[in-house]
């Protein structure tokens, strides 16, 4: 009996445990990856960058190269590839699968103010406000763009734009502890949090707001086709019949 095919649309932690699983497993697993990380930590199996040119594209792919399954583990603000994934698996008769962690949801003792996209975060932020922003290289710019702000920027790689000299730039890679979050925090003086709910475990930099009674401007996730969904790696593995 043929192993199973498994195109993983990767790019995240939660796809790269999925590869490494379904490997150990004996299914047969490419990954695939926008190329969009400069210093990606690769997967086990195969691995495919680049675009596939929209859904059609991804469909023909799919069909050339007979696979079973579709793993939709991009990040949550992927708003483009769900809906060619969608597309595609329809077009060319593959099941699809998303691979996605619950959004978190604020507890006691948060202040989180929700914005619909980036753009509704800028917004949000006062006057002259001192902010923390986690919300990747990519969209950095238009915090930039406003003179009027200024706090810690972190991110895993650098922006494109030139760095304020009134913004600080930390390059770093999670996870943080508590304490590390409550010390950056306190040292910049910051009064806003920015960050994209990307969901799983609650991270420390949420507590260490909480802790600080310091607001968090929330990016909530876009909008995607509804498919078929598992929260974890071990849901994943059920699903496929693949546990174990």
């Amino acid at each position: 009996m043929q192993p199973e095919r498994i195109l993983i649309l990767g790019g995240t932690g939660l796809a790269r445990q999925a590869a490494d699983a379904l490997v150990a497993r004996g299914a047969h697993v490419v990954t695939s990856l926008a190329g969009v990380t400069r210093t990606p930590h690769l997967p086990k199996g195969e691995i495919r960058t680049g675009g596939f040119g929209g859904a059609e594209g991804l469909a023909t792919y799919l069909r050339n190269n007979a696979f079973d399954w579709v793993v939709d583990a991009t990040h949550p603000f992927a708003a483009q590839m769900p809906v060619h994934a969608a597309l595609a698996c329809a077009a060319a008769g593959v099941r699809l699968l998303r691979l996605e962690a619950p959004a978190w949801i604020a507890q006691a003792g948060d202040d989180w103010r929700m914005a619909p996209t980036i753009a509704a975060a800028v917004l949000a932020l006062p006057s002259q406000s001192k902010a923390a922003v986690t919300v990747g290289r990519k969209e950095i710019g238009i915090f930039f763009a406003r003179a009027d702000l200024s706090g810690i920027a972190r991110m895993i790689e650098p922006p494109e734009q030139a760095v304020p000299p009134t913004w600080q730039l930390l390059l770093e890679r999670p996870p943080f502890s508590l304490a590390a979050e409550v010390d950056l925090l306190r040292a910049g003086n910051i009064q806003f949090l920015v960050s994209k709910n990307a969901g799983g475990p609650r991270v420390a930099k949420l507590d260490a707001a909480a802790a600080l009674a310091i607001p968090v401007i929330m990016v909530q996730r876009p909008a995607k086709p509804v498919v078929p969904t598992a929260a974890t790696v071990d849901e994943l593995l059920g699903r496929l019949a693949l546990r174990g």
